[in-house]
């Protein structure tokens, strides 16, 4: 059933290391250095589905985590990893970390569906460059704000407002008071709020990453997006190419951006 995965955490997890070897593996492949034992972090790494593609590839994986319940099951999922030590997972603020604490540097950053949660996006962008090595890259994966679902509706119970696209960029206090009607849990509620609050853009995204001094090495818009097919049965389709190319409709129509950064 569309819209009920996040709270089967176990089929969750599934679906973040199908998507990640299936999409994110092969989008940010060409610009990882050769060979194998790199360091990847993940920041809202969630269960470590994504992190788990990265080790089967033969790369070590750490995993930063806001939620202490959602760590607790990445460490029942990736039992064997931990064991091996091939993963290690934080319960902390990645602007927390240093490379001297780590001892290395890190060959990839991933940021999954989490940007769009941070308030000072740049300065997040900043920390993940200082945190990188010198050939390191950074992949971002981002709805943006005006697509159908960039409130992240979809999360909601409600099983109507969970399927109607675009009135998260109604005034503030009409979109709470929307989801008061069909939510009742307000840490849910307070979750989207922050999504609105943020509202990043793909125009202001590039800002920020060349505010922070990151280059843009890749891009890839989707029309819809390879999780679509998870959530509603829909095909992974990209952008219209002259879709793409118009910044003031583009947002309206790209359910996802893709994008791979490195130092300049």
């Amino acid at each position: 059933m569309a819209f009920d995965f996040h709270d089967k955490r176990n089929v969750y997890f599934q679906q973040q290391y199908e998507h990640s070897r299936d999409y994110i593996i092969p989008f940010v492949k060409e610009y990882l250095p050769k060979g194998k034992g790199l360091h990847i972090c993940e920041v809202g790494s969630a269960e470590a589905g994504v992190l788990k593609a990265f080790i089967e590839e033969g790369h070590k994986g750490i995993g930063i985590e806001l939620s202490k319940s959602k760590i607790e099951r990445a460490e029942k999922f990736m039992s064997n990893e931990l064991k091996q030590g091939l993963v290690r997972f934080y319960h902390r603020d990645i602007h927390l970390f240093n490379r001297k604490e780590l001892g290395y540097g890190f060959d990839l950053i991933i940021l999954k569906d989490v940007i769009e949660h941070v308030h000072d996006q740049q300065k997040m962008l900043g920390k993940l460059k200082e945190l990188l090595n010198e050939n390191g890259i950074i992949f971002i994966g981002m709805p943006p704000w005006t697509m159908p679902f960039g409130g992240h509706q979809q999360m909601l119970n409600s099983k109507y407002l969970s399927k109607l696209p675009y009135f998260h960029i109604l005034p503030r206090p009409i979109y709470k008071w929307m989801m008061k009607l069909g939510e009742k849990r307000p840490g849910v509620i307070e979750s989207q709020l922050e999504i609105k609050d943020t509202q990043i853009s793909i125009n202001r995204f590039y800002r920020i990453a060349k505010r922070a001094d990151l280059k843009i090495l890749k891009r890839q818009f989707y029309l819809i997006n390879p999780n679509y097919k998870y959530k509603f049965g829909l095909k992974p389709r990209k952008q219209i190419p002259l879709l793409a190319g118009i910044p003031v409709l583009r947002d309206f129509f790209t359910t996802t951006a893709y994008f791979v950064l490195g130092k300049k």
